[in-house]
């Protein structure tokens, strides 16, 4: 076995686990570029914060669409998961085979504050006014914005392979997560209620700072340390990027789901869940139209939401150290099912007190982004080190099929309501966390000293 820049194993390492990238020059190096890796997510966690895909994006598009934009919300989240996942295909080779990840990451992560700006740009052109054009114009920079963002996450997902070990990588996101949460939350309890409050100028101000954020995370980035892949990676790099070439992005896809039984499996898991994800844009619909919540409710909502991830990441982190990612995925994708099952429920509660108890539904919500950080997690785990960009943007390609159908499933809302919608939602999260009990659970595999059942071409 090589580690990943080609020198040899310490020799407390287990020589047969080849998921365990470990390297002289890094692992001295691995508690600053953990610390690094923790603060670009801080920051870049404090201005997501105010572009939440549960609230406030879809909020901001029905108020410059007015009434009936049922069909316009169940497009988002087509746009989103097309944008994180296709790119990605086709930029895994190139991704793998330059020397310097951390240079792609902080590109990536600096390129996303480019649409928020221009969507910035754009509520101030209108002047806060509803205008035909400005929706379509909006799907289009959010389109945009989520190109940037998938490969962003092609580009973290190869630069924690590299430099943070896996049994190092529940406490990134753990630390991450919760520590993160505190900032954002408290920005978030700041600035939010005058913004939403007055949409104009209020959303100018709001993706000015995302924007903002988003440029000082990329700086960040560039402060890790990373020695460059040695040459011989670089010549392998070059002549899988060649090969590539001539059989395009997608039949690498195709290649790698062929050979990899467990790789199949995981992705059904993936395309299951994101049935949780299609019905995002509709929490902030079925509060607005069935229980008459608006305005600073938002705030709450976004709050909430983010301390429950926090909250959750400080067991999650460890339990993914200890006891591997399979069992912690499966128990993730269970507690998901309890949000659109609660959500549903609570407009037929007598009185005012599906209003009053409507943002408990943020809460299990926030299990969701620790959902989709465990799938990428176990990702890095089933395969070679320097098949971690092909499996990364194949899990992150098949995450995006059931996302075809969201605008269907916006339609569905608008004219059969929230309730066929939000339950066949929860049927289907539970059928893929079932299915996680089929997949395998790669440190025990290393453990047993079964290497051949781990990695590209499992199945040959």
């Amino acid at each position: 076995m090589r580690s990943p820049l080609g020198d040899p194993l310490p020799p407390d390492i287990p020589s047969n686990t080849r998921a365990w990238p470990s390297h002289r020059e890094i692992e001295p190096h691995e508690p600053r570029n953990i610390v690094l890796l923790v603060t670009h997510q801080i920051v870049l966690r404090i201005g997501w914060i105010f572009k939440t895909e549960s609230v406030i994006m879809p909020a901001f598009l029905d108020t410059i669409s007015g009434p009936g934009a049922g069909l316009l919300r169940g497009c988002m989240p087509v746009l989103n998961r097309v944008g994180q996942s296709v790119p990605p295909v086709f930029s895994a080779d190139y991704l793998k085979a330059i020397p310097y990840k951390k240079r792609a990451l902080a590109a990536f992560t600096a390129l996303m504050s480019v649409p928020c700006i221009a969507i910035s740009a754009l509520w101030f052109t209108t002047g806060g006014q509803s205008r035909v054009w400005a929706p379509w114009l909006f799907l289009g920079l959010y389109f945009v914005f989520f190109v940037f963002n998938g490969l962003y996450h092609l580009s973290f997902g190869t630069v924690q392979g590299k430099l943070v070990r896996p049994t190092r990588r529940g406490l990134l996101l753990s630390v991450s997560t919760s520590v993160g949460t505190i900032p954002a939350m408290a920005f978030a309890a700041w600035l939010l209620p005058g913004w939403i409050e007055v949409p104009f100028p209020g959303f100018v101000y709001l993706f000015s700072f995302v924007a903002v954020c988003f440029c000082l995370s990329g700086l960040t980035a560039m402060l890790l340390f990373e020695p460059a892949d040695t040459s011989d990676q670089k010549e392998e790099s070059q002549s899988t990027l060649g090969q590539s070439e001539n059989r395009g992005g997608l039949i690498e896809t195709w290649r790698a789901l062929r050979r990899d039984r467990n790789l199949r499996r995981l992705v059904i898991v993936a395309m299951l869940f994101g049935s949780c994800l299609i019905i995002f844009p509709h929490y902030q619909a079925l509060a607005r139209e069935r229980l008459g919540l608006t305005g600073v409710h938002l705030m709450l909502w976004v709050v909430t939401q983010n301390a429950a991830v926090g909250i959750y990441s400080l067991f999650v982190g460890p339990l993914a150290d200890v006891r591997g990612y399979r069992l912690t995925l499966r128990l993730l994708i269970f507690g998901s099912g309890i949000a659109p099952a609660f959500a549903i429920s609570l407009p037929h509660l007598p009185g005012y007190m599906g209003a009053n108890l409507f943002w408990i539904v943020f809460i299990p919500l926030g299990i969701t982004p620790l959902v989709l950080r465990t799938l990428l997690n176990y990702t890095l785990e089933i395969c070679e080190i320097t098949e971690q960009p092909r499996y990364l943007s194949t899990v992150n390609l098949c995450l995006a099929v059931p996302f075809l159908f969201s605008p269907a499933v916006g339609w569905l809302v608008d004219h059969a309501g929230f309730e066929l919608v939000f339950l066949s939602a929860v049927g289907l999260i539970m059928l893929g966390g079932l299915v996680t009990f089929f997949l395998d659970e790669p440190r025990l595999r290393a453990r047993d000293g079964r290497t051949g059942a781990i990695g590209v071409g499992a199945d040959e």
